[in-house]
């Protein structure tokens, strides 16, 4: 019976949102693993993230279903390098299958997903970055939705790495130092973002209750909006979703005007 009431409620928000645009660029903060585990029962801390790398598969296919282009996901921000190393072996065992699995899957590229990293991947082992780069490499000519893996992935350092990266190029084309300082421009850091290429992210969705954006898309979220749901990752359903974008799309956004 409850499995009903969903299906109702779910079609039902479908009919809410088709009449309003969607957004253009969804970014996911993918919270509450670790809760669920120990809520669930898990022992193994393994179980949980395969569970939650699972979830990815419905993600990607509620995009194509409402016209999103552009998906970014975090998975494991540079702070989680600092979590035990059984966990984050786990997490990043998981991630290797997923993207793997996702690569190689005929729907991929039937739907035309585009498959990216984003972070400091020298920060990861060998086999993580393998599995990113030919994930990338397969996927390169797709254009219908570009989904980006968040990945050893921390807001601030992504804006250290755009300025880093900016002056570097500046020097290269031998523009010098007062010169530098005095045109560059917010345009200038969003070329040299980990997501350049994309618009910056309408609608951005965390789960498991908590209410803070830790530095995700620091740069690019100054206009997004922020939606916090209660609901731990691997439970995420399509209603929750959903929701998400009518509440975004119920939003009033003047960008300051």
């Amino acid at each position: 019976m409850i499995g009903f009431l969903y299906w109702l409620y779910e079609i039902r928000l479908r009919r809410q949102i088709r009449a309003h645009p969607s957004p253009s660029h969804v970014g996911i903060i993918l919270d509450g693993n670790r809760r669920f585990a120990r809520r669930s029962g898990y022992t193994n801390p393994r179980a949980a993230y395969d569970l939650g790398a699972e979830k990815l598969d419905d993600v990607l296919a509620w995009c194509i279903e409402l016209g999103i282009r552009a998906v970014t996901l975090w998975v494991f921000s540079i702070d989680n390098l600092q979590r035990p190393a059984e966990e984050v072996s786990a997490i990043l065992a998981a991630v290797e299958r997923k993207i793997s699995a996702l690569a190689d899957d005929p729907l991929i590229q039937q739907r035309c997903i585009r498959l990216k990293a984003a972070g400091r991947l020298d920060l990861l082992p060998p086999s993580t970055v393998r599995v990113l780069q030919t994930a990338a490499e397969k996927t390169a000519g797709n254009d219908v939705l570009t989904v980006t893996i968040a990945i050893a992935y921390g807001g601030r350092e992504e804006i250290v790495d755009a300025v880093r990266s900016l002056i570097r190029h500046k020097m290269q084309q031998g523009i010098e130092l007062d010169t530098m300082l005095a045109t560059i421009s917010p345009k200038d850091i969003d070329e040299h973002l980990y997501t350049v290429g994309l618009p910056d992210p309408d609608l951005i969705i965390r789960t498991s209750g908590e209410i803070r954006m830790s530095g995700f898309l620091l740069w690019q979220s100054a206009r997004s909006e922020f939606y916090f749901s209660d609901v731990d990752w691997p439970e995420f359903r399509k209603v929750d979703f959903l929701r998400a974008v009518r509440a975004f799309q119920q939003r009033h956004r003047r960008f300051g005007k």
